[in-house]
This record gives C-alpha cells, structure tokens and sequence, in this order.
C-alpha cells in the first residue's frame, strides 16, 4: 500500500505545468476562500454547484488522471455514503406538541369524531345579488374534506424502516458538499501551488497586520510548514506500517495485550520519527538565516498579474454577484 499514491494529499505537481499552475498565488488563495466560504447560508442548487465547479476545473486544467482519481474517487464515495445516511436517519426536526383535549376535560363534552353535514345552501337563493351564488358540493364528495392549496408534501417517502422528509434531503446535501469543497478545494490549492508561493500570497494578504506589529512573515512560514509537513507524515506511517508487515508477526498468537503493546511502540516510534524531521527542518532553516523576519527577509514570490489572472478576478467577481444575488438559502 503506497499512501503517497492512494492519498496525494498536499503534495505539490510538478510537472506537468498546467494553466492552474500559472495562476497568480493571490487569486488562487481567494478562490479556495470563496470555495470555503461560498457553501456558508446557501442553498442546495448552489452548493452542488460548487462541487460541481470543483471537478469541472480539475478536468479542464488537465491535470494528469493518475493524480486525482483515486482521491476523488474516494473522496465522492465518502460523499455519497454521507449523503445515503444523512437522507435516511431522522431529520432533527423540533415540534411542539399539545393534548388533543382540553386541561379541564370534564368541562367539555367530547365532540364526535365527524362533523354533522352540512345543508347544501339553495343555487338560487341571492336576494342582495352580492357576489356569486353559492353552489351546492358535488355528489359523491364530503363537506369535511378540503381541497389541498399546493402540491408541497413535508414526507418525501415513508415506509416501515425510514421516512425520507424535505429536511433530511436538505441536510444530506448539506452535509456531503460540505465536505467535499472542503477537502478537495484544499488539495486541489495544494496541489497547484508551490509552497513559496503559498508563503508570498498569504504573506501579502497578511500584509495590513504589520500595523499591528503582528509576525505576518513567522506566522505565513510556519502555516506552509505545517501544511507541508502532511506528507512527511504519510512517509512515515508507511515506512512504519511496511517495517511492521515484513516482519510477518502472527498477530493470533499474541494475543490482545502483546498486539497492543506492539501497536504502542510503533506510534511511540512514529513520534520519534516526527519530532526528527522537525528538529532537521529547523536546523536547515536555521543554518540558511532564518532567525527573524527583521534579519532575514525573503523575497518569496514576484507578483505580476497577467490577462488570465484579470479573467480570473472577473470570474470570481461573477460567481460572488451571483452567489449574493440567487444564492440565499430560504
């Protein structure tokens, strides 16, 4: 089991360069805002939408297929499983129930269940000639039913093991899109983007809190780190998980205790291993000058918007007019 393969998360493609690629770092920070954002107060249409958008982009940029199908693939699956549960367990849905008689029952004759008919007022009866003249109900039919005013019906569909209701299908869509556009929107922006470029566009957005005597440069560097840092951590997990499968241990004849102890020291050895490679990126970077942003200013990424970038801020610009316009969920 390879995890780099079958979880590609925040792994940086280098090649092939794709048009994503050449986006400016600024632009393709604030469309992985407004993925994140955008699903906030919305409604279904848009929030399929935006997973819809998501896809639409990983197949016109051409990204390789091998990259994203299998982490897709599982990632949709994981969606679907979301959506299918959430539509079928109950809706969460507060009513507020009240006793079919009255408190003081003995004060009050029970009514009959049906209502007494109605007398069929006369056709022809309009002395004043106000309005139309009332018309008797057709044969066949009962006063005491009404005519429903819309089509609207609360039950989707009910049967003995599950009711499927308007609101479990809401918060199903809810729920599976919002995990989708979280996820993949995150990888797809890692995936796209170098991590000093990453650094520079957070870093430049981050730039008015100097003001403040914030550390913008410490604070932008060590969230690319820690972002950087998933793949280290997967390396390790399957270094691990692989040194624990060669061995070809008889996990039956262990026992539970002796399976637990052995699962101890691979997480015990897993720490090590992380705290390592903190303790390695730190000296290299300390070796390189990085002490404070006040010694060591580094010019992470130069800024040059081109037509595409200006074509991108349009776009965004539409999808934001749209979103706020027919956007609102009611």
């Amino acid at each position: 089991m390879d995890l780099l393969r079958s979880l590609p998360l925040g792994l940086y493609l280098e090649q092939p360069i794709t048009w994503l690629h050449r986006l400016d770092p600024r632009l393709k920070l604030a469309w992985l805002m407004t993925f994140l954002a955008a699903p906030l107060l919305a409604n279904a249409f848009w929030r399929v939408l935006l997973s819809a958008l998501l896809v639409l982009l990983t197949v016109l940029a051409l990204i390789p297929l091998r990259v994203w199908r299998q982490q897709m693939g599982w990632l949709l699956t994981l969606s679907f499983m979301v959506f299918a549960l959430t539509t079928v367990l109950p809706d969460g849905l507060k009513t507020r129930h009240q006793p079919r008689l009255p408190v003081d029952e003995l004060a009050f004759a029970q009514q009959p269940n049906k209502l007494p008919p109605v007398a069929a007022p006369l056709p022809w009866y309009n002395p004043l000639a106000v309005g139309k003249p009332s018309v008797s109900p057709p044969a066949g039919t009962s006063p005491t039913v009404l005519p429903q005013p819309t089509d609207y019906r609360y039950v989707v569909f009910k049967s003995r093991w599950f009711t499927i209701t308007k609101r479990s299908i809401a918060l199903a869509i809810r729920y599976s899109t919002l995990l989708f556009t979280l996820i993949y929107s995150t990888n797809l922006f890692l995936l796209v983007t170098s991590p000093e470029e990453i650094t520079a566009a957070i870093e430049d957005w981050m730039s008015p809190l100097r003001r403040f005597n914030l550390p913008v440069t410490e604070v932008a560097l060590t969230l690319t780190l820690s972002l950087r840092f998933i793949p280290l951590v997967l390396e390790e997990v399957q270094n691990l998980m692989r040194s624990v499968s060669t061995r070809a241990i008889n996990w039956r004849k262990l026992g539970w205790r002796q399976a637990l102890q052995v699962w101890l020291t691979v997480a015990e050895r897993l720490l090590e291993n992380l705290l390592l490679r903190a303790e390695q990126i730190a000296s290299a970077m300390k070796v390189r000058g990085f002490t404070s942003p006040n010694e060591h200013q580094v010019q992470w990424h130069q800024f040059r918007l081109k037509w595409v970038d200006w074509l991108a801020i349009v776009t965004l610009a539409g999808l934001w007019g749209a979103r706020l316009v027919w956007g609102w969920e009611l």
